[in-house]
């Protein structure tokens, strides 16, 4: 069992008997009144995305889902390739199940599947992902005193707003929950 507040997106849940996966989970907090957490549940049957409010102190129940650690090789149409590291197994993966992390990703990227009764239910990209930045304007002078954002894409073709200072070929550290520029990698 696990309390609502600490619901956070990818995280699989079981909700009225139905195995669901955290689309979105904000916290909100109104003045006075009883703070709730607003969710978008995923359920993984139907494909349905729906509303949920709970009370920070409700209860989920969490179903036992293995999580095991694949290579990401490939994509090939709405299906993306993964290898287990282990036995070099490969398999495929639906596009549903990789979702936004689709945008951060590059070969031979290293990703953590959940697997729930032989299915694989979840997709997950470390928190952070070194990038190469492949396009971006150049930078106006005196910019750097309003600090005005950039847009820049990175070798993945993912647009990322970026300080005015980078520049193509250098390489960006991405937060993959948020899609944020977090630094200049090292």
């Amino acid at each position: 069992m696990i309390k609502a507040v600490d619901l956070r997106k990818g995280k699989t849940v079981l909700h009225e008997g139905e195995l669901c996966i955290i689309h979105e989970a904000q916290h909100v907090a109104k003045g006075n009144k009883r703070s709730y957490m607003q969710t978008k549940l995923k359920n993984f049957k139907t494909g349905t995305i729906s509303d949920v409010r709970f009370s920070v102190d409700d209860r989920l129940e969490v179903p036992y889902v293995e999580q095991k650690q694949y290579e990401f090789l490939y994509k090939e149409g709405s299906q993306f390739v993964v290898m287990d590291s282990e036995s070099f197994d490969q398999l495929t993966v639906h596009a549903d199940i990789v979702g936004d992390a689709a945008q951060w990703l590059r070969p031979n990227e290293k990703v953590t599947v959940e697997i729930f009764n032989g299915l694989m239910v979840s997709f997950v990209l470390p928190n952070t992902v070194e990038l190469l930045v492949t396009d971006a304007p150049p930078a106006i002078k005196g910019a750097t005193a309003t600090n005005q954002m950039k847009e820049a894409i990175v070798e993945t073709g993912a647009k990322v707003r970026v300080p005015p200072f980078i520049e193509i070929g250098n390489r960006i550290c991405i937060d993959t929950r948020s899609g944020e520029y977090l630094e200049r990698a090292k």
